[in-house]
């Protein structure tokens, strides 16, 4: 529509609205017309509609809904949009262009086509239950036409403007109005922003949420469709790296840090992108996009061949894959600009971050349920430990008198909490393989006794009393056995820091392989799959495939998709594994509890 109403040859841009509109649709008529407009869809429509609907009050009691369509149903906006195709063809011979979008029409060109395109509106739109509203309408001209609009649209009831208009969100009109539209919404977002940072405060996790799934969509449709507005979003910068990410932390934060928390989580960031700088990639890329089907609308056909629609869809189809491949390019520039920045171990722990599944607990909302809440503490410690930022409040010394470093809260065994983080892990993996249908699964299943076999490698444990973490059936194929053995190691130990971390994984793997691997495949007749971790939450490459293969069972038995399997099992290990490292950090460690024993201690007593 910017592009339409900045010709020289249109005069005006009129936006209509109706009255009410979803609700007073002709729902007879409609149903009708959708026998024919759209018989795949009709049926649906014609068992949902049919029939009056219950439309329940706040009382308990109900009102029937006989017209329009039901608030609430998903098909109600494409089952309205459709309704009105006959409409929009009865008025497609008196205007120079047409748009609709639900109940939201405009017409632009020359005012008296406009006009014309009104009157007939007025006209026809009862009928299939669309009531244009004169006052909820407005008709945009250009300065030199603003006379003669007041006399044709005189006693319409039409709001008359020459600054400008906004039309599905988006302002259309002058610099000036543009403008001032656009600071006007920036103003009410930077309040949002300093009312998510004040809650920050007591629920950074919640806050957080809440801005990267909720308020920085908000911004983002008015970035698409304006251009050349970055400069104005300068104040909602200044609201979310003064206030905003201080207040996730807990602490005045790095410079340097603003650049990586901009992006995306799986590429070590926080997915806070810098509004100055996202506004105009986000309208080229919108741009891109969405060309082909701008031409579609702009052609102003009605009907439209199958041979077009696929050809625009098609062209639609590569231009977003073209915009994607953009984006992934500018993304992973940024990555290296910021990888840039950082140096040593740091360096080392954002390579890790920007590992797959290492990032999963900061992208899944707070839902108790599944054992993805944590308190304030909780959350600001992973955020601080996520780029290597010092705690607050930790004591400088363990109870096993060495410094307390991070490194050494991973690896030191006072406490138990290194056992905890390795025994979390194999649980929850036993739980996930009942959740996905396997048979006979058992928690440190011992292995059949040595009776004269003999192995390849001496490494080999031959143990009597030898025992692995998991075991499963119906995993690789039907009633074979398979053997897991789980490893967490500390990414960060003296002998893991100085190589990489793949090749860490793979001689992780590879220890558990030759100790295990070939007494199961000898003795047990079964399988065997190391299941490595980092403390970062990385699956080693074995870990990963066998996971895949489960989240796979999984989706066959729930009906999910494998998409929603896999990630459920990320979250559920991601979260498992930042709670026990999380634990560990600020876990007691001192002298042991004298416990309670109720068979050494006689009740009667005490009561």
């Amino acid at each position: 529509m910017n592009d339409y109403f900045s010709r020289d040859n249109t005069e005006g841009i009129l936006c209509a609205d109706a009255s009410n509109a979803f609700n007073i649709l002709n729902r007879k008529t409609a149903l009708v017309n959708m026998r024919y407009l759209c018989p795949v869809f009709s049926v649906f429509l014609i068992n949902f509609y049919r029939s009056h609907t219950k439309l329940f009050l706040y009382n308990g009691e109900y009102i029937m809904s006989c017209e329009g369509t039901t608030q609430g149903d998903n098909a109600a906006s494409p089952f309205y949009s459709i309704s009105l195709y006959p409409l929009m063809n009865d008025l497609s011979d008196c205007t120079d262009f047409q748009l609709f979008y639900a109940d939201d029409g405009a017409s632009a060109g020359k005012l008296h086509n406009i006009k014309r395109w009104w009157d007939k509106l007025c006209e026809r739109g009862p009928g299939y239950g669309y009531y244009p509203n004169g006052s909820k309408s407005i008709l945009l001209v250009k300065e030199q036409y603003a006379r003669k609009a007041r006399d044709l649209f005189a006693g319409t009831g039409v709001v008359i403007t020459t600054e400008g208009v906004r039309y599905l969100g988006s302002p259309i009109g002058t610099d000036e109005f543009k403008n001032n539209f656009v600071s006007e919404k920036v103003e009410d977002w930077v309040n949002q922003v300093r009312t998510l940072s004040q809650i920050a405060a007591t629920e950074p996790q919640c806050a957080y949420s809440g801005y990267t799934f909720g308020l920085s969509k908000k911004w983002l449709f008015l970035m698409r469709t304006t251009e050349g507005i970055e400069e104005q979003f300068a104040p909602l910068e200044n609201m979310i790296k003064s206030s905003f990410i201080p207040a996730l932390m807990g602490s005045n934060t790095p410079s340097h840090l603003r650049y990586i928390a901009a992006l995306p989580a799986r590429d070590g960031g926080l997915a806070i992108p810098i509004p100055t700088t996202q506004a105009s990639a986000e309208f080229a890329n919108s741009t891109q996009a969405t060309e082909p089907l701008k031409q579609l609308i702009l052609e102003q056909s009605l009907l439209i061949s199958e041979k077009r629609a696929d050809s625009c869809l098609w062209e639609a189809k590569g231009a977003k894959g073209n915009v994607l491949k953009l984006k992934r390019t500018i993304q992973n520039a940024e990555k290296q600009q910021a990888c840039s920045l950082l140096s040593g171990t740091d360096r080392r722990l954002f390579d890790e971050i920007s590992s797959r599944g290492a990032s999963s607990w900061l992208t899944a909302l707070p839902l108790k349920e599944h054992g993805f809440v944590l308190n304030k503490q909780q959350f600001r410690d992973a955020i601080l430990l996520r780029y290597n930022l010092p705690l607050e409040d930790v004591p400088a010394a363990c109870a096993c008198g060495k410094a307390n470093t991070l490194e050494h809260c991973l690896s030191c065994a006072l406490g138990g909490y290194v056992y905890l983080r390795h025994n979390n892990i194999r649980d929850l993996t036993a739980n996930i393989l009942v959740e996905a249908g396997c048979k006979d699964v058992r928690i440190e299943p011992q292995l059949l006794p040595i009776t004269g076999e003999t192995f390849q490698y001496r490494s080999t444990n031959t143990a009597n009393s030898a025992r692995l973490d998991v075991s499963a059936r119906n995993v690789w194929s039907d009633l074979d056995k398979v053997y897991t053995d789980i490893r967490v190691f500390n990414s960060l130990a003296p002998t893991n820091i100085g190589k990489s971390l793949q090749d860490t994984m793979r001689r992780h793997e590879r220890e558990k392989v030759l100790n295990y691997n070939d007494r199961v495949l000898q003795v047990e007749k079964a399988t065997f799959t190391p299941l490595v971790f980092s403390t970062t939450g990385v699956m080693g490459p074995q870990a990963e495939v066998f996971y895949k293969k489960v989240a796979k069972l999984l989706s066959d038995k729930t009906g999910h998709t494998y998409n929603d399997a896999i990630r459920y099992i990320r979250l559920r290990l991601s979260f498992s594994l930042l709670k026990t490292i999380l634990i560990a950090i600020r876990g007691y460690r001192g002298n042991k509890w004298t416990h309670f024993c109720s068979k050494t201690n006689d009740f009667h007593l005490i009561i």
